[in-house]
């Protein structure tokens, strides 16, 4: 797999002028797909949250050696103890959500063999407060990020939809922004990227942008729904 395959975010980042000293991403499935992969490149200051043991082999080898990554080792939800993951690659998902994109897309039918036993923690038990870039990618579970972030980025990066696929706390991740003083910044295929309105500013635009993108959400999500309709 190639080195930084997923660099939208960084380089958007970095067009504002923003310079993040503390960046955070909760499930990062592979290192070289990370949306903070440039970031820890550049030798910023980075927490990475990952539940998946294959995952966690690849990011401990990848990252060994690097003196600004800390790597905890379990699925963030609203409490701590065990919770079942469903392994499913990338779109890997906790089994208690109400829905994912794994589910929402691709209909997929879990087996027994897909089930394994993951720690389960608290968000707040690794935010000390100074993240400042924060990418969330948790399958469905991401409003447990925001629930119990102590921390306010700059920028907040989240999965909210992607083909047929809402996230199912949609409701409380806008109402948290809103009451937190985000906007929206700007969208894409699967994540919304909220920024903090006195950080960073968000042209007229980056607003008219949104419109289309919300169009173009639209009809992938439509076409979506048509091929499954017809397979």
């Amino acid at each position: 797999m190639k080195e930084n395959v997923n660099p939208n975010l960084y380089v958007k980042v970095r067009k504002k002028g923003y310079q993040p000293s503390h960046v955070a991403e909760i499930g990062v499935w592979h290192p070289n797909t990370s949306n903070v992969y440039q970031f820890i490149e550049d030798g910023i200051r980075t927490t990475l949250v990952e539940p998946d043991p294959a995952s966690i082999i690849l990011i401990k080898s990848k990252y060994q050696n690097k003196s600004n990554v800390s790597l905890h080792e379990a699925a963030i939800c609203d409490f701590n103890g065990e919770v079942e993951l469903i392994k499913r690659e990338s779109s890997s998902f906790i089994s208690t959500l109400p829905n994912s994109p794994a589910l929402a897309n691709d209909e997929f039918n879990i087996q027994k063999s897909d089930k394994i036993k993951v720690k389960a923690r608290l968000f707040s038990d690794f935010d000390d407060g100074t993240i400042d870039l924060i990418a969330i990618d948790t399958e469905g579970s991401e409003w447990f990020v925001l629930k119990n972030m102590i921390s306010r980025p700059a920028i907040i990066s989240i999965e909210t939809h992607g083909g047929k696929y809402i996230n199912p706390y949609l409701e409380y991740i806008l109402n948290w922004v809103n009451e937190n003083n985000y906007q929206l910044w700007y969208k894409d295929r699967s994540d919304s990227v909220f920024v903090l309105k006195d950080k960073i500013n968000v042209t007229l635009l980056e607003k008219m942008k949104i419109i289309k993108s919300n169009f173009l959400i639209k009809i992938l999500s439509f076409k979506k729904s048509l091929s499954k309709t017809f397979n």
